[in-house]
């Protein structure tokens, strides 16, 4: 008898991944399918915050904001290798936002959360001490909180492995092309866009979390005409050296109304961004405009005293948030919010299709996705993962040091900075990824900086990895550090991995 799962999940963003972990770990049978890498789209292109959105209150969004504030600490104790906490700086600018504005915002962001972990904001001095080395002197005061950094794509990544261990069926290069009814349930047809090869699928419910293909599934795999509810918006950042050299972070209010955040990134970078475009064309041929590079340009230079230019620019990249369209004027101004929208049940095959959504608030947007699906769930089964961690995390969001300094016990070889990278990266796993290595030489093949054949082998063989930009761009960032020869000599080394499998 052929199987049927109980959820077919579409997409492999943060979103359908965060799905598929939280719907198996109550004991469903799921599948989920990404047409590309997961992680591929928009949930690599974020600014790499867990926050709460602090501008978010200038729309009266205080439920969104809470629930963000709430899952910031969530995300640190379940992945605090890959999450930690950053310190942002908020100068005043005088002929902007008001000061006691300022204040009364981040007084709501300290104590709509429920904050345990993370320090609550202090006024500081601009124009003396380490700040002054990079802001113009005309800012004298500013303010200084807390929000976190994370690895969004690596966030991605953990999710499907961990789903993938308890049990789902996750595709990688799997594309959607046909969801019609077969009674009171789905038949999906998907095709490998590797071999081309395809496949029949049934499922009781379909879950549409294609972000910003959410439209394209509707139009083209249901054949549906509705798409008026999305609203496509365009984020870029671009990557610059670094321009300070302190751990804190800048949020930046603009003429425009927006904020723009310079954060320190990979060492020896700076990233800004990012912009709120509509957007009309293809998701999967998204880049940075000439205008966008010199919008954020122009951004920092209006507090920083060495201007910043587009030729500075390192690196670019840009992705599109699929939001609801709540008819907002402005694309700063759309929601935020994620929106989902159910029909079928009452045995009845489902649909739940999935708008807007924050890397942030991905976790409790799952739970509500599973409140909408749970005729299609193991009955009496309930929400687990706020206080579960992801692969290699099980450790303390304070303990990280720690756990550091036993990992360069363990590889006594490493450099402190290749230590940390894999330590970041990995979590515990680390350990799994070096195995028994007691030199450089038992790592294999070095491919260049600090990456070798042992860690390559690993993303291949447990992270879905099968090309250089997979490892680079997504599992890791070393595309930035990396001269073309390395990646060629990686691409090549990939290539008959493929041959030989």
């Amino acid at each position: 008898m052929e199987k049927c799962y109980d959820l077919f999940v579409i997409g492999g963003g943060i979103n359908g991944c965060g799905i598929a972990r939280d719907a198996v770990g109550r004991g469903a049978s799921v599948f989920l399918a990404e047409k590309n890498d997961f992680a591929s789209a928009t949930s690599s292109a974020s600014t790499k915050l867990i926050h709460g959105g602090l501008r978010y209150l200038e729309y009266y969004e205080f439920r969104l904001v809470r629930e963000a504030l709430i899952e910031r600490e969530v995300l640190l104790n379940a992945a605090p290798h890959i999450a930690w906490p950053l310190r942002f700086i908020f100068p005043h600018h005088k002929e902007l936002r008001p000061a006691w504005l300022i204040r009364l915002g981040l007084f709501l962001y300290d104590h709509l959360g429920g904050r345990k972990l993370l320090p609550g904001t202090t006024s500081v001095k601009l124009d003396e001490g380490r700040y002054n080395e990079s802001l113009k002197p005309l800012f004298k005061k500013g303010f200084e909180y807390s929000d976190c950094w994370v690895d969004d794509a690596r966030l991605v990544i953990l999710n499907a492995r961990d789903a993938a261990a308890r049990g789902a069926d996750i595709r990688r290069d799997c594309e959607v092309t046909k969801v019609e009814k077969d009674g009171k349930r789905w038949k999906v047809t998907v095709r490998d866009t590797l071999s081309h090869v395809e496949e029949t699928i049934f499922s009781r419910a379909v879950v549409n979390a294609a972000g910003p293909w959410v439209a394209d599934i509707l139009n083209t795999a249901l054949g549906r005409s509705d798409t008026s509810k999305v609203r496509l918006v365009k984020g870029s950042h671009i990557i610059v050296p670094k321009l300070y050299n302190h751990d804190r972070c800048f949020i930046f209010q603009n003429k425009d109304g927006r904020i723009v955040f310079s954060i320190p990134y990979q060492d020896e970078f700076t990233l800004i961004g990012t912009t709120d475009v509509d957007y009309d064309s293809d998701p999967g041929d998204v880049a940075i405009s000439g205008e966008e590079v010199q919008y954020l340009c122009d951004a920092v230079s209006e507090y920083f005293e060495t201007r910043v230019i587009p030729e500075d620019v390192v690196h670019t990249y840009s992705g599109v948030r699929p939001l609801y369209d709540d008819g907002a004027s402005e694309a700063k101004a759309a929601t935020r919010d994620y929106v989902l929208e159910f029909e079928g049940g009452n045995g009845d095959a489902g649909l739940l299709n999935i708008f807007g959504g924050k890397i942030t608030t991905y976790r409790r947007l799952a739970e509500s996705a599973l409140e909408k699906l749970t005729d299609f769930l193991p009955a009496g089964e309930k929400k687990w993962t706020a206080g579960a961690s992801l692969p290699g995390g099980d450790f303390g969001p304070l303990e990280f040091d720690r756990k550091l300094r036993d990992f360069m016990v363990s590889y006594p070889f490493l450099d402190n900075k290749h230590s940390k990278r894999m330590l970041r990266a990995y979590g515990l796993d680390a350990w799994k990824v070096l195995g028994n290595a007691k030199s450089h030489g038992d790592l294999g093949e070095q491919f260049g900086g600090d990456l070798y054949a042992a860690e390559v082998d690993w993303l291949v063989q447990n992270e879905w990895a099968r090309t250089a930009e997979d490892i680079l761009w997504r599992r890791s960032k070393l595309g930035l550090h990396l001269a073309k020869e390395a990646q060629d000599k990686l691409s090549t080394y990939l290539e008959q991995l493929r041959i030989a499998a």
